[in-house]
């Protein structure tokens, strides 16, 4: 049986003060081709926001009929509670949470590992555009 369409992606958030400035970045790489995504937030928190762009990624992913997904990020705090070796003690983030082990659920496989910061540059990046240019390339993701 084959895996169907499989994509890999690379996301990460980030605040300029916590809660403030907010952005994230997604990279994603799909059937050959390669992504790159940036979602402005307004205010939030950091936490918030690597939430965010984990949510979008999902969600573009799922839009393209992605079938597996492979994602990583360089929080600590996101990778283990969607592994559930952390659990979700702040109420803001329970409902983004949610939304994401439901989004996560939808694919055949998913997986997501943690990076060191400097193996995630490119998410990194976008991310900071998204802050310094009020711009984004994906809709805003439901619930945040």
């Amino acid at each position: 049986m084959s895996p169907g369409l499989h994509a890999a992606a690379a996301v990460d958030g980030g605040s300029r003060g916590n809660p403030g400035d907010a952005g994230c970045g997604i990279v994603l790489e799909v059937a050959g081709r390669r992504e790159l995504h940036t979602l402005y937030l307004g205010t939030a928190t950091n936490n918030v926001a690597e939430y965010a762009a984990l949510l979008a990624a999902l969600e573009r992913a799922r839009s393209l009929g992605v079938e597996t997904l492979a994602v990583k990020s360089d929080s600590e705090l996101l990778v283990r509670q969607m592994k559930g070796t952390y659990k979700v003690k702040a109420a803001h983030l329970k409902p983004l949470w949610l939304r994401a082990r439901v989004l996560a659920a939808g694919f055949r496989r998913f997986g997501i590992s943690h990076v060191a910061r400097e193996a995630n540059r490119t998410a990194d990046q976008l991310a900071n555009r998204a802050m310094d240019d009020h711009v984004s390339t994906l809709p805003r993701p439901e619930g945040v």
